[in-house]
């Protein structure tokens, strides 16, 4: 019990480390669900008094530190991340033994710190859902059938790729899957009946579902098929000493096992190939199966182990240095439109003054938070008043979807904040906020205010 709990204290104070080296940035995973949590704070609704096109859970976890940025934000990632290795740790032992466990944990640890930092600091969706996914598996092969389903609805409540947790748990439990499906129904009945008891049951409905099926029909990627073999071949390359120790443990594993084992990796790899963009963060779900074989397949290596071991090196001289640029290196490129956001929320609360409030044009929820202003609008961002998703909106200008941006632009104009920042427009002049027409005559009531970086500042005559 002792070695256990050092053993755990050394992952939570590297953990910890990790992300406090973070402290001071904000990515994108983090601002959108914490700018969402702020607005909560003020009292707003999800879905109807804030446009949010997550599931509630996600936002919801961000209440937890009070929806501020910082080092609150960075502790409760880095209790978040413990938790998961933590549940990698019992799972793993359960199914052999502590030693796997002790691999299992140290390995998830590892690849919480030394991997992409946009995607292992901010506990976006995809990073939240692995604790649960893990989870829901786990009580799967206990025969707690039930429970599996409710840590897969608890996963779907997280992020819409939760259905593929609950597919794994009826590949590992088939004989259970009316209970696992009651579980998961059981989540997903009391989740929909607190959004109807607010009215906010349809608006959810159009803004996670209608608006994400939009947003998941078109991808911006010219080759998709190429580009998701490319980073899926960096991803390995990257994990390769995890990948050569789980592929060591499937070559050993009894051909029943192993099925179960490869479905689980299949599925996932559905999951992250879901809309056809292959973002690093999508990765996690591969994670989830991947360690626990890794663990195994390490501890009987026997002599090679150390050799495989070498491998870890990859992500960790690839991946080390970022946290030497987030601490001293003040141009890192891959910050530079969150500085670019400080710099526009300080000039802001220069001017600002109490009962101000602030709408962004473009996807810079961050500025939000830097701001803590209440949102004068439902519309956190410009991506339903353009139709234009923003991971393309900086270079490309044609929408997903016509005539309903068009009628939420005229609800806009009802709107009167103090400030309105545009952070699209010097990136993609097509999609600039004085480009439409129809909100022409709802700026005339604003004056040039500042520009800082490429944040132009619009305050109220």
């Amino acid at each position: 019990m002792k070695r256990t709990l050092l053993f755990f204290l050394a992952l939570f104070a590297l953990l910890l480390a990790a992300r406090m080296c973070h402290v001071a940035i904000l990515w994108e995973g983090d601002s959108y669900p914490l700018a969402a949590a702020q607005q909560m704070l003020f009292g707003k609704m999800l879905y109807i008094g804030i446009w949010f096109d997550k599931p509630p859970l996600l936002a919801a976890f961000y209440l937890l530190e009070g929806a501020r940025a910082g080092w609150p934000l960075r502790l409760t990632g880095a209790l978040y991340a413990l938790l998961a290795c933590w549940i990698a740790y019992a799972f793993a032992r359960d199914l052999w033994t502590r030693r796997e466990g002790f691999w299992a944990a140290g390995l998830l640890a590892l690849l919480l710190i030394f991997d992409y930092p946009s995607a292992a600091i901010p506990v976006a969706s995809d990073l939240l859902m692995l604790a649960p996914h893990m989870a829901a598996v786990w009580m799967a092969w206990k025969k707690r059938p039930f429970w599996s389903g409710v840590l897969a609805g608890v996963a779907f409540w997280i992020s819409p790729k939760g259905v593929f947790v609950a597919l794994v748990c009826v590949l590992w439990s088939p004989v259970d899957i009316v209970w696992i499906t009651c579980g998961f129904a059981a989540v997903g009945a009391v989740a929909a009946a607190v959004l109807w008891g607010f009215g906010a049951l349809m608006p959810y409905w159009r803004e996670v579902w209608l608006w994400g099926r939009l947003y998941a029909e078109g991808t911006f990627l010219e080759s998709p098929l190429r580009s998701g073999l490319a980073r899926t071949g960096g991803w390995i390359w990257f994990h390769a000493a995890l990948v050569v120790a789980a592929v060591w443990f499937l070559w050993r594993e009894a051909k029943l096992e192993r099925v179960r084992w490869i479905g689980w990796v299949l599925i996932a790899l559905a999951g992250v190939a879901a809309g056809l963009r292959f973002f690093p963060r999508y990765y996690f779900l591969l994670l989830a199966p991947v360690v626990p074989m890794a663990a195994r397949g390490f501890t009987t290596l026997g002599r090679r182990r150390d050799y495989i071991a070498l491998l870890l090196l990859i992500p960790l001289t690839r991946f080390g240095p970022s946290y030497v640029a987030a601490l001293a290196n003040p141009a890192w490129r891959d910050t530079a439109m969150d500085r670019e956001s400080r710099a526009a929320a300080a000039t802001i609360r220069e001017m600002a003054k109490p009962g101000d409030t602030l709408f962004v044009w473009g996807y810079r929820p961050e500025i939000y938070v830097y701001t803590r202003l209440p949102a004068a609008t439902i519309y956190l961002d410009s991506q339903p008043l353009t139709g234009v998703p923003a991971d393309r909106h900086l270079t490309q200008s044609e929408p997903v979807e016509t005539g309903a941006p068009a009628r939420r632009r005229a609800q806009l104009v009802h709107s009167d904040p103090t400030f309105i920042v545009d952070g699209l427009g010097p990136y993609n002049p097509r999609l600039a906020i004085t480009q439409y027409p129809d909100l022409r005559a709802w700026l005339a009531d604003y004056r040039l205010a500042a520009r800082s970086g490429n944040c132009v500042i619009y305050r109220r005559r």
